[in-house]
């Protein structure tokens, strides 16, 4: 396991660990941990905008749009 130090920490910063650890009924340092490993999760999340919709406005959740045809292309402009 790796560790690492935190230098220049607000004095109120460490205050509040220190008393949400006591809370918690746990070390300054394992409350840390805690929150870090929270903050950060386990892994970065496979959501993109176009999941995020379609778990909102799928066919799973009543709606179902009819998409319009594709068309090709037009042509790419001339600078002759």
């Amino acid at each position: 396991m790796a560790s690492i130090t935190i230098r220049n920490l607000d004095d109120d910063v460490k205050t509040r660990l220190r008393v949400r650890a006591a809370e918690h009924h746990r070390s300054m340092e394992e409350e840390a941990r805690l929150i870090l490993r929270d903050a950060v999760g386990s892994k970065a999340d496979s959501w993109n905008l176009a999941s995020i919709v379609r778990s909102h406005f799928g066919p799973d959740n009543g709606v179902d749009l009819e998409l319009p045809p594709r068309e090709p292309g037009r042509e790419p402009p001339s600078f002759d």
